[in-house]
Protein backbone atom coordinates (compact mmCIF):
# COMPACT_ATOMS: atom_id res chain seq x y z
CA UNK A 1 0.00 0.00 0.00
CA UNK A 2 1.41 3.95 -0.93
CA UNK A 3 0.53 5.99 1.98
CA UNK A 4 2.24 8.98 -0.05
CA UNK A 5 -1.74 8.91 -1.87
CA UNK A 6 -3.99 8.41 1.08
CA UNK A 7 -5.29 11.81 1.84
CA UNK A 8 -5.09 12.86 5.25
CA UNK A 9 -7.23 16.10 5.42
CA UNK A 10 -10.27 16.47 3.19
CA UNK A 11 -12.36 20.36 3.75
CA UNK A 12 -15.84 20.65 1.94
CA UNK A 13 -16.93 23.63 1.08
CA UNK A 14 -19.70 25.27 2.96
CA UNK A 15 -20.49 28.26 0.80
CA UNK A 16 -23.02 28.69 -2.02
CA UNK A 17 -21.56 28.65 -6.06
CA UNK A 18 -22.09 32.14 -5.78
CA UNK A 19 -19.08 32.53 -3.58
CA UNK A 20 -16.65 31.19 -6.17
CA UNK A 21 -14.68 28.26 -6.71
CA UNK A 22 -12.90 27.44 -3.79
CA UNK A 23 -9.14 26.42 -4.19
CA UNK A 24 -7.41 22.98 -5.09
CA UNK A 25 -4.80 22.22 -3.32
CA UNK A 26 -2.03 20.00 -3.32
CA UNK A 27 0.39 19.85 -0.64
CA UNK A 28 4.03 18.70 -1.46
CA UNK A 29 4.53 22.31 -2.90
CA UNK A 30 6.88 23.18 -0.24
CA UNK A 31 4.08 25.99 0.56
CA UNK A 32 2.52 26.34 4.11
CA UNK A 33 -0.93 25.69 4.57
CA UNK A 34 -3.78 27.01 7.42
CA UNK A 35 -7.60 26.21 7.45
CA UNK A 36 -9.83 27.82 9.60
CA UNK A 37 -14.22 27.86 10.38
CA UNK A 38 -15.42 30.19 12.20
CA UNK A 39 -18.48 29.16 14.34
CA UNK A 40 -20.50 31.27 12.08
CA UNK A 41 -20.04 29.04 9.15
CA UNK A 42 -17.25 31.44 7.70
CA UNK A 43 -14.24 28.94 6.05
CA UNK A 44 -10.56 30.56 5.52
CA UNK A 45 -7.49 29.23 3.84
CA UNK A 46 -4.04 30.95 4.58
CA UNK A 47 -1.19 30.22 2.09
CA UNK A 48 2.70 30.84 3.00
CA UNK A 49 5.17 30.75 -0.05
CA UNK A 50 8.37 30.56 1.64
CA UNK A 51 10.25 31.13 -1.99
CA UNK A 52 9.16 34.10 -2.22
CA UNK A 53 8.54 34.73 1.92
CA UNK A 54 4.66 35.98 1.06
CA UNK A 55 1.68 34.43 1.94
CA UNK A 56 -2.45 35.17 1.11
CA UNK A 57 -5.46 34.59 2.34
CA UNK A 58 -8.83 33.38 0.92
CA UNK A 59 -12.08 33.16 2.02
CA UNK A 60 -15.46 31.51 1.42
CA UNK A 61 -17.57 35.12 2.65
CA UNK A 62 -14.98 37.48 0.25
CA UNK A 63 -15.40 35.22 -2.46
CA UNK A 64 -12.93 32.52 -2.77
CA UNK A 65 -11.72 33.75 -5.64
CA UNK A 66 -10.70 37.24 -4.12
CA UNK A 67 -6.89 36.84 -2.63
CA UNK A 68 -5.53 39.38 0.20
CA UNK A 69 -2.03 39.50 1.19
CA UNK A 70 -0.68 38.76 4.24
CA UNK A 71 1.80 40.95 5.82
CA UNK A 72 3.38 40.37 9.66
CA UNK A 73 -0.04 38.29 10.02
CA UNK A 74 -2.01 41.27 8.99
CA UNK A 75 -4.67 41.57 6.11
CA UNK A 76 -5.52 45.07 5.34
CA UNK A 77 -9.40 46.04 4.23
CA UNK A 78 -10.76 42.71 5.41
CA UNK A 79 -12.53 42.80 8.95
CA UNK A 80 -11.80 39.52 10.83
CA UNK A 81 -13.45 38.50 14.13
CA UNK A 82 -11.11 38.15 17.00
CA UNK A 83 -11.02 34.32 16.84
CA UNK A 84 -10.10 34.74 13.11
CA UNK A 85 -7.07 37.23 13.69
CA UNK A 86 -5.54 34.56 16.20
CA UNK A 87 -5.58 32.02 13.74
CA UNK A 88 -3.97 34.34 11.27
CA UNK A 89 -1.05 35.57 13.27
CA UNK A 90 -0.54 31.71 14.96
CA UNK A 91 -0.09 30.75 11.14
CA UNK A 92 2.13 33.67 10.63
CA UNK A 93 3.81 32.78 13.27
CA UNK A 94 4.04 29.02 12.30
CA UNK A 95 4.95 29.95 8.61
CA UNK A 96 7.61 32.30 9.16
CA UNK A 97 9.84 30.97 12.25
CA UNK A 98 12.08 29.39 10.54
CA UNK A 99 12.43 32.27 7.63
CA UNK A 100 13.24 34.67 10.22
CA UNK A 101 15.45 33.55 11.97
Amino acid sequence: MNNSTTPILAIHNRHADSCGKPPALETGDGKYYGYFASSTGDQWIFTYDPANQSAILVGGDTNWERVYPVVNGEVSNLVLEPSEIAWLQACWAAATTFVHS
